[in-house]
């Protein structure tokens, strides 16, 4: 028994480090398990980076008071947006190229990449202009108090306004994770977000010879570390070892294949639209009951965020999985590659939601002491993780559709999951029934419930075998 957990110990290891350093693989053939360890290890240890910064920068903003909280959750919700067209072109991008991988047609995968980058580019440079422009005026609209727009014009203008980097980095991450190259996204993702973490308190503060700007230093820490992160994702594409490597022949415009992503991804966008444009929905009716709610509701969210990013990785793994294994004529692996990765995430979101159960008010009291903000976070956290195990299904689920570039039955079922069910419900709840801000948080856990349920039963019926990319 000694010998063979000696040889099975050096054996873990190995390929923990080799799922780290990132090596070239074929994730059409051989262990399934091992395909999605090496695949789920640097985009889980991604999104972990992402739920660090996500922590701390909330940590920081809520040293500011709760109008400060409450503009960074206002303005997340405004940059819904843009997370969606980012989710949405992305979805397309890791679909394309996963498929062109799994035909072994790296050709085809730079062109697509290209091509990728040049919608990304022209999406986000619009929207930016546009951020700046109206920024306060939607966040009036969103419905900020006077003390909230005081203090959050200047974070809101400087983060919609730099929205081509976290358009960028999303693509460009996407294109990373479809070729398999998981590692580099991780890598790029880590700096970027190192540079997130370590700038924040020195703008909001004032530390050392950086200026004193309060929440909006949090922006100006968060934007420039997500460009910085781009700039390394463009350095990557010229490595002659990567899985993508770009070279001058691949940059030409190509209408049809440009056609064939703006379809996929289209729907995606649609898709992600819908899930986002809830959160707007639920934060409407939470701003009903004051800043206070809307705080609490932040710093809960951030929370569950935190922990929701490295199930995301396994998700992505999954996607990519998928979309390689169609590629290579393999849908039955592509399917076992679905339920083992859906097993592995209800069981971490799960016990996960188990420990938030038990620990909220001890966790969110790390961010607030406001004793009604403390208590409207602490319910948040408490009573949405009580879907967790649900939703860990769910999430590998309706990556999994798109991954084999099937984005419109993720569409149908956030429209149906998240508009139909949910928003309702939150206000029949929190409104109607009396329950306030408690109502929505039932209305959250209730709807991943659903969620996974109706994805399952599609799932199962496999017309997104067929789906031609």
């Amino acid at each position: 028994m000694q010998q063979s957990d000696a040889a099975i110990q050096p054996s873990f290891i190995a390929t923990l480090r080799e799922a780290v350093r990132g090596s070239e693989q074929d994730f059409t053939e051989g262990s399934l398990r091992r395909a999605i360890f090496l695949l789920a290890v640097p985009m889980v240890l991604e999104m972990l980076m992402e739920s660090l910064f996500v922590i701390a920068d909330v940590f920081w903003v809520g040293k500011l008071g709760a109008a400060a909280v409450a503009t960074v959750g206002l303005t997340e919700s405004l940059l819904a947006v843009v997370y969606t067209m980012a989710m949405g072109l992305s979805a397309g991008a890791t679909a394309v190229i996963a498929r062109r991988i799994g035909e072994k047609n790296p050709d085809g995968a730079a062109r697509a990449a290209v091509q990728v980058i040049f919608i990304g580019l022209a999406v986000s440079v619009i929207l930016s202009v546009l951020g700046i422009i109206f920024g306060p005026r939607l966040l009036a609209l969103m419905g900020a108090s006077p003390e909230v727009l005081r203090v959050g014009s200047g974070y809101v203008r400087i983060m919609l306004g730099g929205e081509v980097s976290v358009i960028m980095l999303f693509l460009l991450n996407a294109i990373f994770r479809g070729a398999g190259d998981a590692a580099v996204a991780m890598r790029v993702l880590w700096l970027a977000n190192f540079i997130n973490i370590v700038l924040g308190p020195c703008f909001i503060f004032g530390l050392g010879p950086f200026p004193e700007l309060g929440v909006a230093g949090a922006a100006l820490g968060t934007t420039i570390g997500r460009f910085i992160g781009v700039l390394f994702a463009f350095a990557n594409f010229w490595r002659k070892d990567g899985r993508i490597n770009l070279r001058r022949e691949h940059w030409q415009f190509r209408p049809q294949l440009m056609a064939q992503l703006a379809r996929i991804s289209g729907a995606a966008v649609v898709q992600n639209f819908i899930g986002m444009a809830s959160w707007i929905g639920l934060t409407l009716i939470l701003a009903t009951f004051g800043d206070n709610a809307v705080a609490g509701y932040t710093i809960g969210i951030r929370w569950i965020i935190f922990i929701m990013l490295p199930s995301w990785g396994l998700s992505n793994a999954a996607a990519t999985l998928v979309g390689q294994s169609l590629g290579a004529g393999k849908p039955e692996r592509a399917e076992k590659a679905v339920w083992q990765a859906g097993f592995y995430n209800a069981v971490f979101l799960g016990s996960m939601g188990l420990i938030f159960i038990l620990f909220a008010k001890p966790l969110v009291n790390l961010f607030t002491d406001v004793p009604e903000v403390l208590q409207y976070s602490a319910d948040c956290l408490r009573i949405v993780s009580y879907g967790f195990f649900m939703y860990g299904y769910g999430m590998v689920l309706t990556q999994s559709f798109n991954g084999a570039g099937d984005t419109w039955t993720p569409t149908y079922i956030n429209f149906f999951v998240f508009w139909l069910f949910e928003i309702p419900l939150a206000y029949l709840l929190a409104v109607k029934s009396g329950f306030g801000p408690r109502g929505v948080f039932w209305a959250i856990t209730l709807a991943f419930s659903v969620m996974a349920i109706t994805s399952g039963i599609l799932f199962r019926r496999g017309r997104w075998k067929t789906k031609l990319v």
